[in-house]
């Protein structure tokens, strides 16, 4: 076991824990942050993405001894009543079918959106690379479209 100073959602956090813990399970165990959703556990499927300092990145294969300062951000940290611009478009487009993914789906869009406030289909079909079941992808793209608008 060791201690980790973490931050998230702009909150300094202190846990003791093993240095190869996921960074997910931290979110989800001891912090108890389960907008984050366990898939996979490969890095593979994206429902564990948050933000380290707005990129996308897959909390499950991501070890807590690697964040040092960085900062996370969690699906629990874009706004505290749901009215971030992914998350508007995201619900006026009605994207979630079963809803589990969709966090992830969120939050990778958010970083796109850092990184391209105006992205082509072919720049959200590159970056969207989670894995939905019910194959939202069609209502994904437009709302990531949507909130490109939304923040002009």
């Amino acid at each position: 076991m060791a201690s980790y100073t973490i931050t998230v959602n702009n909150k300094q956090h202190t846990v003791d824990v093993s240095p190869d813990t996921p960074l997910l399970w931290v979110l989800r165990d001891e912090l108890n942050l389960v907008g984050t959703k366990f898939g996979c556990g490969i890095a593979q499927c994206g429902a564990c993405t948050v933000l380290m300092n707005d990129n996308a990145i897959r909390s499950c294969s991501y070890p807590v001894s690697a964040v040092g300062v960085n900062k996370i951000t969690t699906i629990e940290g874009l706004s505290d009543n749901g009215d971030h611009p992914v998350q508007q478009a995201w619900d006026e487009m009605d994207v979630p079918q079963c809803g589990y993914c969709q966090s992830g789906q969120v939050m990778a869009a958010v970083a796109l959106l850092k990184r391209k406030p105006h992205p082509t289909d072919e720049d959200i079909n590159a970056a969207m690379s989670n894995i939905c079941r019910c194959g939202t992808y069609v209502r994904i793209r437009k709302a990531v479209h949507m909130a490109a608008e939304k923040t002009k």
